[in-house]
C-alpha cells in the first residue's frame, strides 16, 4: 500500500523553458528580474515543492541551461536539477512537455508542470496540490477568483494522454476530461495566474 508521504516523496518538477518567447522579443526567460533572470521566479517554487527532482525543459534560448545550473548551484541545489533539452521545440508547445514527461524516473507517482514565465507562483499552494494528489485526485491545480492557473500536478495516470499531445496543444484539453478527478485549490494569491508575455509584463511581476 502508497501511503501518502511515500506518495510525495515520489512527486518530480518540470519547468517548461524551451519556448522562444517571440511575443517578447526572444530571450524571456534570460531576461533580467529582480537582481537575476525572469526563469529564477519559476525555478524558485520548483525547488520548494515537494519533489524529488526537478527537471528543467530546454529548448530556443541556450542561456537558459546556464541560468537554470547558476540557480541550482547557487542554492546548494545542484544534485536534484535535471536538465533535459527538447530538440524538437519549435514545433509547439507540447513538445516541451512530452521532453519532461519522458525523462521522469519510471516510479514516479506524479509530476508539477510549471511555466517558465511565470515568476510568482506562492510555494504555499504546492504542499496543498501534493495532498489532493495523495488523497487520491488523478491531477490537480490552484484557482484564483475561480479561474484555474498554474502550476498543474498530474498524477502518472495521465503521462500517457500527456505523451500522445501533439504540434501546440496544450495540457488543457487533457485537464477538460478529468471532472472531478480534477482537484482545484482555491488560492488567494494572483501569482497562480500571473505570467510574462510581453516586456511590459515585468513590472507586473515584481
Amino acid at each position: 500500500m502508497t501511503t501518502e508521504g511515500d506518495a510525495m516523496a515520489r512527486l518530480e518538477a518540470i519547468v517548461l523553458a524551451g519556448g522562444a518567447g517571440s511575443r517578447f522579443g526572444g530571450r524571456k526567460l534570460t531576461a533580467p528580474w529582480r537582481g537575476g533572470v525572469l526563469l529564477d521566479g519559476a525555478l524558485s517554487a520548483a525547488f520548494a515543492a515537494p519533489v524529488r527532482s526537478i527537471f528543467v525543459v530546454t529548448g530556443a534560448d541556450p542561456d537558459v541551461e546556464h541560468a537554470a545550473i547558476d540557480f541550482a548551484e547557487q542554492r546548494g541545489e545542484d544534485t536534484r536539477l535535471r536538465l533535459v533539452h527538447a530538440a524538437d521545440f519549435a514545433t509547439g508547445m507540447s513538445a516541451s512537455l512530452k521532453a519532461g514527461i519522458a525523462a521522469l524516473p519510471a516510479d514516479a507517482d506524479g509530476a508539477f508542470v510549471f511555466l517558465g514565465d511565470m515568476p510568482r507562483v506562492p510555494h504555499t499552494v504546492l504542499p496543498l496540490l501534493a495532498s489532493a494528489l495523495a488523497n487520491g485526485a488523478v491531477a490537480g491545480a490552484p484557482t484564483f477568483d475561480g479561474r484555474r492557473g498554474h502550476p498543474v500536478l498530474f498524477s502518472r495516470d495521465l503521462f500517457t494522454p500527456l505523451l500522445a499531445l501533439d504540434g501546440d496543444e496544450g495540457a488543457r484539453n487533457v485537464l477538460s476530461t478529468l471532472g472531478a478527478s480534477l482537484a482545484e485549490v482555491p488560492c488567494s494569491d494572483r501569482g497562480v495566474l500571473l505570467d510574462v508575455d510581453q516586456p511590459g509584463d515585468l513590472s507586473h511581476a515584481e
